[in-house]
């Protein structure tokens, strides 16, 4: 997690990046428009040439207020996808108004709006991606590079190097590690095993920054050198160095960190989730429609799972066990009933290969992971996503929160069905706590790269997994 301490000034080449995203963007607007009016037989007039004016300078209005123009050198596509789409939503939305207000709407054709609007927002998701493909193809073989070094002989920096070297399609090349003999710092040996250099102290590195051969500086010392990195800032701001800070120790841990301004006072959200605002809300439009279609689809095979449950032992069908949901609060989950008990105590031991407890049919549903087709149930009630954490018995979760740090924090979203944790691996028997650990650093994965591409993933993964998996009994 870097923080970014940009200069004011910015510099040429970023400038014209920006200049030259500017206008395709113009002229992807424009020539959206054009080619829709062609296509659908409308005359360009001067009322289609002032919408596609207007379109372009609200654009480039709601783009720059969203920084869309800044760089994406070490940013998601996902994340500038989202600010692209949001600025062109705003602009449709805004031209909406304009032509209802004025009275003027029926100046336009709405056939050719609709799929100038739909075409436009396809087309300025396209180029960028394309362009992106580009750029990292070019950048991997040392073109259009950045200058960097790492200030502070620290694991978190030695590891930001590593990364950056192995993901040259970033296109910053670090030339070394200068020391902050003050602060704290790592053996210089494990530089030298990555291929690193130490080449100075911080007065050298400003010196280099001076003279424009340093352009990304990374300061990765620890948080309680405080001291020394205000003094190191202050050194920087004389220069036209990006400065960024590293934070290491228990910065590591942050979720989803988030920047918060309360009158004059700026705090930094720490355990937080990128699942909330718009995010919960189409989070929660995924489960309500997949959940819907999943259950009608599985209704017939759930009513046979439930009849042969019935003729083959006693007991309910359906198996409700109290586990933490979003928040930690208490949740009741539904299962098809796979075993001969019905643990849901202080007590609760995990099913084991060849566990006597399960039954015939349940060691298939099991295995398979029919058991869980009521939790679709779940997931229309609102407990529970499609794809998220999984859920653990309470009697486990108490035993494992105090094993495990940063354990309760799966709890920042709703469980999920299926997760991230279960087709990489992780699904079944937690018999050892280096697997536990493994799941755990899986789910908190996902909460803090969650996105809808990610869930989409984890659901075309999820089918080849069970089919595969030998851990599930």
């Amino acid at each position: 997690m870097l923080y970014d301490m940009k200069p004011r000034w910015r510099p040429h080449h970023q400038s014209s990046l920006a200049t030259l995203y500017r206008t395709i963007d113009l002229v992807v607007i424009l020539s959206s428009l054009f080619l829709c009016c062609a296509l659908l037989n409308h005359e360009v007039t001067k009322n289609w040439l002032f919408i596609g004016f207007l379109s372009s300078t609200l654009f480039i209005f709601f783009s720059e207020s969203v920084n869309l123009y800044r760089s994406w050198r070490v940013d998601t596509y996902t994340r500038m996808l989202g600010l692209t789409l949001i600025s062109w939503g705003l602009v449709c939305t805004s031209l909406l108004l304009i032509t209802y207000f004025s009275k003027t709407g029926e100046a336009y054709s709405r056939l050719v709006i609709g799929f100038w609007f739909l075409s436009t927002a396809a087309s300025l998701s396209l180029w960028r991606y394309l362009l992106r493909v580009i750029l990292f193809h070019i950048r991997s073989h040392n073109h259009n590079t950045r200058t960097g070094a790492i200030l502070g002989i620290t694991q978190p920096g030695i590891q930001l190097a590593a990364d950056l070297a192995e993901e040259s399609h970033h296109g910053i090349r670090i030339k070394g590690f200068y020391s902050a003999p003050e602060a704290s710092s790592c053996d210089q040996k494990l530089i030298r095993n990555k291929n690193f250099n130490v080449l100075g102290s911080v007065n050298d590195a400003v010196s280099e920054a001076k003279l424009g051969k340093l352009e990304y500086i990374y300061i990765a010392l620890s948080m309680k050198d405080e001291d020394q990195i205000q003094n190191i800032l202050r050194l920087f701001s004389d220069t036209t160095a990006t400065v960024y800070i590293l934070p290491n120790l228990f910065v590591q841990s942050f979720l989803h960190s988030r920047w918060h301004q309360v009158g004059g006072s700026s705090i930094l959200s720490i355990y937080d989730t990128p699942i909330e605002g718009i995010n919960s809300w189409i989070k929660r439009s995924e489960d309500l429609l997949l959940g819907s279609i999943l259950l009608i689809l599985f209704s017939p095979l759930m009513v046979l799972i439930g009849l042969a449950i019935k003729a083959t032992s006693n007991g309910p069908i359906i198996f409700k066990q109290l586990r933490y949901g979003l928040d930690g609060r208490p949740i009741r989950v539904w299962k098809f009933r796979t075993m001969s008990t019905l643990e849901n105590g202080a007590r609760v031991v995990q099913a084991r290969k060849n566990d006597p407890r399960v039954t015939a049919i349940g060691r298939f549903l099991r295995k398979t992971s029919l058991d869980e087709l009521p939790q679709l149930i779940n997931v229309i009630q609102g407990k529970m996503s499609i794809v998220g954490p999984r859920p653990h018995a309470v009697a486990h979760n108490e035993h494992f929160r105090k094993l495990i740090d940063g354990y309760m924090l799966r709890h920042k979203v709703k469980p999920g069905i299926t997760g991230w944790a279960q087709i990489n691996g992780f699904r079944g028997e937690t018999d050892t706590t280096d697997k536990l650990r493994a799941r755990i650093e899986c789910d908190l994965h996902y909460i803090n790269h969650w996105s809808i591409w990610l869930d989409i993933r984890v659901l075309l993964l999820t089918l080849p997994t069970v089919i595969t998996a030998k851990n599930a009994y």
